[in-house]
């Protein structure tokens, strides 16, 4: 080997560990914010430093007593933090790899509607000027693995619902907090349980979360619907014996303006017993519902969403409701009279709006 050679080969190891400690040195500072930033209800089982990150094992922040649905906000076996070498001169963190294990989180739809995720770190009250800006935090990518979720909602009529999804594998980024104004690619699944069987759900695609310029495709396969029980009926209907919904949806926003062109197919739905003859579900007549589900076995209704985002009275509008009820009446041979406000509140529930 050539003595230009041995030169290279020098220059690259000197190279490389400057990297690795300017890694480790990154992850250092990294660990130390992490412990600051957690709060009063976070618990850590250990944290690792090692030469280009840092690994948290059994970290739990609980909820606050009497105020969240749960016992806890977030818990994960296992989370690996790898910092950016930006963080070293750069204003703010960067963090080029958050990988999450085994892990648990509780989300909160309050009765307004308003979701909350994680109250103890993004519900804290400023202080003013001595709290100063908000730090910024670049992260690259975020992977979830074997991630549950219970999702809570007060919005429905009646008690807070529980929907549980198991077995979430994510991979979510860039992220750019707390501006949130660049576009984040997520690619999602996960299982709804259910009472009776448990469904699948993907959602593929990108937004940018400032603008809620978007667009994703999502799917549903297999759902039961006895868990969705609360966004199908109103008050005082039969309740859901038996059955599952499968839903497809392609949602572009673009300048708070909405397009998405669905379907919903409804299969092997079986309702409790009760009601009478002028009974209905989801606002439709009740007999044209089995009579379809006994011609066919199942019911497809194709739909769009349109409206502006930014609109205060958008949710869900009579021409979007007209055109979805439409779909249904069409597909069970009824009369659209009586079914816009059913099926206008299926769609509310489940999308919140």
């Amino acid at each position: 080997m050539t003595r230009q050679h041995w030169i290279l080969l020098a220059a690259a190891g000197a190279l490389a560990l400057l990297v690795l400690g300017g890694l480790h040195l990154a992850a250092g500072r990294l660990e130390t914010a992490l412990r600051d930033a957690l709060g009063p209800r976070a618990s850590i089982g250990a944290v690792h430093l090692g030469l280009t990150g840092v690994e948290v094992d059994d970290l739990r922040i609980q909820a606050a007593p009497g105020a969240w649905p749960a016992a806890d906000e977030l818990v994960a076996r296992r989370v690996r933090l790898r910092p950016g070498l930006a963080s070293l001169w750069s204003r703010g963190w960067h963090i080029a790899h958050i990988e999450v294990d085994d892990g648990y989180l509780s989300l909160l739809r309050s009765r307004q509607g308003k979701l909350r995720v994680l109250p103890a770190l993004l519900d804290k009250p400023s202080s003013g000027s001595e709290s100063g800006p908000a730090p910024q935090v670049h992260i690259a990518e975020v992977e979830l693995h074997e991630v549950a979720i219970d999702f809570f909602d007060a919005s429905v009529h009646g008690p807070t619902h529980r929907m549980r999804f198991e077995s979430l594998q994510a991979q979510v980024g860039p992220l750019a907090i707390p501006a949130f104004d660049r576009p984040t690619d997520i690619a999602l699944q996960a299982t709804l349980k259910g009472p009776q069987k448990s469904g699948g759900i993907n959602i593929d695609g990108s937004v940018t979360i400032a603008t809620l310029d978007a667009k994703l495709d999502a799917a549903v396969q297999g759902v039961d619907l006895v868990a969705l029980q609360p966004y199908l009926l109103k008050v005082n209907e039969a309740g859901v014996r038996h059955g599952t919904l499968d839903l497809t949806l392609a949602a572009t926003v673009k300048a708070h303006k909405l397009h998405a062109p669905g379907r919903v197919i409804l299969t092997g739905l079986e309702l409790a017993s009760g009601g009478g003859l002028l009974s209905t579900f989801a606002g439709v007549p009740r007999q044209a519902v089995l009579a379809a589900m006994q011609r066919d076995g199942r019911i497809e209704v194709n739909f769009t969403l349109d409206g502006r985002l930014d609109d205060p009275n958008f949710s869900i509008n009579d021409s979007l409701a007209t055109k979805l009820a439409g779909g249904l009446a069409e597909a069970l041979g009824v009369s659209l009279s009586g079914v816009v406000e059913g099926v206008g509140s299926v769609i509310k529930g489940l999308l919140g709006r």
